[in-house]
């Protein structure tokens, strides 16, 4: 356990646990009463471990998409993705956490396709290189997944704002031969 004394504007000390709880104690500069103790639960706990074990895949990509529900000790994992070493690798990373009773794998493993695959570069650079879009590559796995099956173009995941959430789907269909582009953004505020 780490402990971390905070100063400045009261007189509270909080330990930080490993698991990513706080529990603080002491008295407030400015009040005499004790300090909230903060808790995460174990459920919240579990759930972040399972978002970490598959943002942290090997081949996890912009051209996949993996989601989880959570019952209990219980894992539903759902998605598309293209590799079917992905599916494995996530079920194998789930199961490993402690506290995972069980792992029910419902990740489909797209078709492979020439067509397919050239169609995931092209909407990855209709998106990817225009200006106000450019910051969602940066990171290890970028936000806006693409998904490709049979021609049809998905794009999943989340954006700052509607206005790229709508500037994305209108860059996708500029890509060569993209028909049908669904767009399942959620915009969240960050």
């Amino acid at each position: 356990m780490i402990r971390e004394l905070i100063r400045g504007a009261g007189l509270l000390a909080c330990a930080i646990a490993l698991s990513g709880g706080a529990a603080c104690w002491g008295q407030s500069k400015h009040t005499a009463k004790p300090a909230v103790v903060l808790e995460e639960k174990p459920a919240d706990a579990l759930a972040r471990a399972v978002r970490h074990q598959i943002l942290v895949l090997p081949f996890y990509s912009v051209f996949d998409t993996v989601s989880f529900a959570m019952d209990g000790d219980k894992v539903v994992l759902t998605g598309q993705v293209v590799r079917p070493s992905l599916k494995a690798s996530a079920e194998t990373a789930v199961k490993s956490l402690e506290g995972i009773r069980s792992v029910e794998n419902r990740i489909e493993v797209l078709p492979v396709s020439a067509s397919d695959d050239e169609l995931r570069r092209a909407v990855y650079r209709a998106i990817f290189e225009d200006k106000t879009l450019q910051r969602y590559a940066i990171q290890a796995v970028p936000p806006i997944h693409i998904i490709v099956k049979n021609g049809s173009v998905t794009l999943t995941g989340s954006v700052d704002s509607a206005s790229d959430k709508a500037l994305a789907t209108t860059r996708a269909s500029l890509a060569p031969n993209a028909g049908n582009v669904a767009n399942n953004l959620v915009v969240v505020a960050r």
